[in-house]
């Protein structure tokens, strides 16, 4: 009996609420009117969390939409229970906000997924909407 209650508890839980790093909010309605400009571009984001106390390396870690546009992380570590935002735009990379240095907008306002990969292609998590408000929090 110890045992079947052990299997349903891993079963019972699904990958993407098992991952170290999640999509914690999606920003995909920029302020004001879809201009095109570095500023409004920016204004569109992703928030990754790292749930652990342990920093995680994500070099080679991918963040694409439903279209396919993929940003891709280069040796990057995210600090323990710390966040990073990923803009649209183009911008100075720090350790707490990465560019993708588009020139166009990559989330779409009436719906898209937001889906992160490890950097072996492993799904770690996604997040979806169907609203046109300004965002999305994916965990809570």
């Amino acid at each position: 009996m110890v045992a079947a209650v052990a299997t349903i508890g891993v079963t019972a839980v699904p990958a993407e609420a098992a991952s170290t790093v999640q999509i914690y909010r999606v920003y995909y309605d920029s302020p004001g009117k879809d201009t095109g400009s570095n500023k409004s571009l920016n204004g569109e984001w992703v928030q990754l969390y790292n749930r652990t106390k342990k920093s995680v390396q994500l070099k080679g870690y991918k963040l694409r939409d439903k279209t396919g546009y993929t940003y891709t992380f280069g040796s990057f570590k995210l600090g323990g229970r710390k966040s990073v935002y990923i803009h649209t735009g183009k911008g100075k990379n720090s350790s707490t906000h990465r560019y993708w240095g588009r020139t166009w907008y990559v989330w779409n306002n009436t719906g898209d997924t937001a889906y992160l990969r490890s950097a072996k292609g492993t799904l770690l998590d996604k997040c979806s909407w169907s609203k046109n408000q300004t965002s999305k929090y994916c965990h809570k």
